[in-house]
């Protein structure tokens, strides 16, 4: 029913342009990483109103074999600022459609009344007791992309096997219901509720719980700039720094507002660095402001900036940032917990290609750590599992700049991580340092963690399997690499096969995952490096990390070591002039 769509496939049909019909209408959506993302326009594979209507009746299926109280529990429904012109096609309007299916058949919606973080849909499911919810986001991606996330009634992303069990469901009812297209239903129906005040109040009251330096707070004369990357997360980060008793951030005003272009960045994700956060880094200058905090577009994550003594700016990697985050959290942790609290019931996480950093501070601090598979899907899940079980969990971070700071939500979350650096860089500065000086103070402490991520990008499925595949075959039929050029390998753990060559059994500890490629190599020389592709672009990922022991400090050394072994490792394992790999503009 959506004219401008029905136009895109009569137009490919009118002039030829059968491969790309094919394209369009000869697969489905799948979960990934982030649930189901990929470009607004027409076809099966693309986000446009009826794969979200035809995802919802799936999920309506699924959820009323699973709860039987799913009529009384109801249902969450939030969205972005994502739109596109050409296919009629707006975050808001299918967030519209999403709530119509389940309206129409008679399940309570808690519909958000204006657009919001992604963060605010798993804490709503949690809060409101539903049964599970859906955010409209394509969170940092390109401005053609959209997507719709997916949260079960724990307030964690789903995983598997729901996500299988759901897209079986989607299978089977293709068909629009009745009521299925009504999108102002969400305007009539007495079933529909707007969350937004209750919400939003009891998240500013639950973040205080993580707040622990309100009076100085109070009296800072430092000035924090906050951009919100043309999306969600003005509103929401200036309530935070007044529920930390701070002054409100000053706001990038070209980028405050939500705009679907993004009008001012070449890409919307802070996680680019400098050339992304010019606009911020010029207004700090002006006002005199020596940290800048940006929030990705649906305010799940956040980059962070400190001016230096020279006058550069350093825009710390979300590694760097978890070094910060899992000092802070521990020491606040340690000051204020009662005398009796045991070290031992105390938890952190990180996905697996995130920084060791984490590790070492626990090895020596006394409390736990645990890793996950990528995806905040699978810490949220973790997470929950343990505080269930008695367990209490201080932080965890994926190094895509992703931060869970607490629990009151099991996602990333922008907004609190924000205040929480405003909070440390205020703490810090009443002790005379800043937080790149205590980022070496850290690392001095626990071992420098020295790490490099970037990607390649590659717009060809085949190419990227053959890359892969060439690596469990190397040199030999199911034979992983050795060495890689001069850097002799220890182990290899490949999560797409389940094999772990340090494991008994050589069986991997973490789950399986096939839809998509991860390997990990462990060197003689202490450096772990991970190749794999990612869940929500066409990118092919490298990370790679030099874990030193405390003591052993000569910073250079170890940054010469894994330049080195970077080097080796695109050479040797991803060729990509042979392979037509595309580098990773500076």
């Amino acid at each position: 029913q959506n004219q401008k769509t029905k136009e895109q496939i009569e137009s490919l049909l009118q002039n030829g342009k059968h491969k790309e019909l094919r394209d369009r209408l000869c697969c489905r959506l799948s979960f990934g990483t982030a649930g189901l993302r990929s470009a607004m326009g027409a076809g099966f594979c693309y986000i446009n109103d009826l794969t979200v209507i035809q995802s919802t009746q799936g999920i309506y299926k699924y959820l009323e074999r699973c709860f039987s109280d799913f009529k009384q529990r109801g249902f969450v429904v939030g969205y972005d600022t994502r739109g596109q012109v050409t296919s009629n096609c707006s975050s808001k309007k299918l967030a519209k459609l999403t709530a119509a299916v389940l309206l129409a058949k008679d399940v309570p919606v808690y519909f958000f009344s204006t657009y919001v973080p992604t963060p605010f849909v798993p804490y709503a499911v949690q809060q409101l007791k539903a049964v599970a919810g859906v955010m409209i986001t394509a969170s940092h991606n390109r401005k053609e992309d959209n997507g719709y996330k997916v949260y079960w009634e724990n307030g964690a992303q789903i995983t598997s096997p729901h996500d299988k069990e759901i897209i079986k469901c989607i299978e089977e009812c293709v068909e629009p219901w009745n009521g299925s297209w009504n999108e102002n239903l969400v305007d009539t129906s007495p079933l529909r509720q707007d969350p937004l005040k209750k919400i939003c109040d009891c998240y500013m009251e639950d973040l205080k719980k993580i707040c622990y330096h309100r009076e100085l707070n109070m009296q800072t004369q430092l000035k924090f700039v906050h951009t919100s990357f043309h999306g969600v997360g003005h509103d929401y980060v200036q309530l935070a720094f007044k529920a930390f008793g701070f002054q409100p951030p000053i706001p990038v005003p070209e980028q405050k507002d939500p705009d679907p272009d993004f009008s001012t960045v070449r890409c919307p994700n802070p996680e680019e660095g400098e050339s992304v956060l010019e606009l911020s880094l010029r207004l700090a200058e002006k006002e005199n402001a020596k940290v800048v905090v940006a929030t990705d577009p649906d305010a799940d994550r956040l980059a962070v900036a400190e001016q230096q003594e020279n006058g550069c700016w350093k825009v710390f990697t979300g590694n760097e940032m978890a070094a910060l985050f899992g000092w802070w959290m521990f020491s606040c942790w340690k000051e204020n917990c009662p005398e009796d609290a045991d070290v031992k019931n105390v938890y952190m996480l990180a996905t697996t290609v995130s920084s060791k950093i984490l590790r070492a501070i626990a090895l020596k601090e006394g409390f736990h750590f645990e890793e996950t598979l990528p995806g905040f899907k699978w810490i949220g899940s973790r997470v929950k599992d343990l505080l269930d079980n008695g367990k209490e969990v201080l932080f965890a971070f994926e190094e895509s700049i992703g931060f869970m700071c607490g629990t009151s939500v099991l996602d990333k979350d922008g907004v609190s991580a924000a205040v929480v650096i405003a909070e440390m860089t205020t703490y810090l500065e009443s002790k005379n340092l800043t937080l790149a000086q205590k980022l070496i103070e850290i690392y001095e402490t626990y071992g420098y963690h020295i790490s490099k991520t970037s990607y390649f990008l590659c717009y060809d499925p085949p190419t990227i399997k053959r890359i892969f595949e060439k690596l469990r075959n190397f040199g030999a039929p199911q034979s992983y690499p050795k060495a890689c050029g001069d850097y002799n390998i220890l182990h290899v753990r490949d999560v797409t096969t389940g094999y772990d060559s340090s494991q008994p059994q050589h069986k991997s500890v973490l789950p399986v995952s096939k839809s998509s490629q991860m390997i990990t190599f462990s060197f003689q020389n202490g450096c772990v490096a991970t190749l794999r592709t990612s869940g929500t672009e066409p990118k092919i990922k490298y990370y790679a990390e030099m874990c030193a022991l405390p003591g052993h400090s000569d910073r250079r050394v170890l940054e010469e070591e894994l330049q080195k072994l970077i080097k080796a490792l695109i050479e040797n394992f991803l060729e990509p002039d042979q392979n037509g790999l595309i580098w990773r503009s500076a």
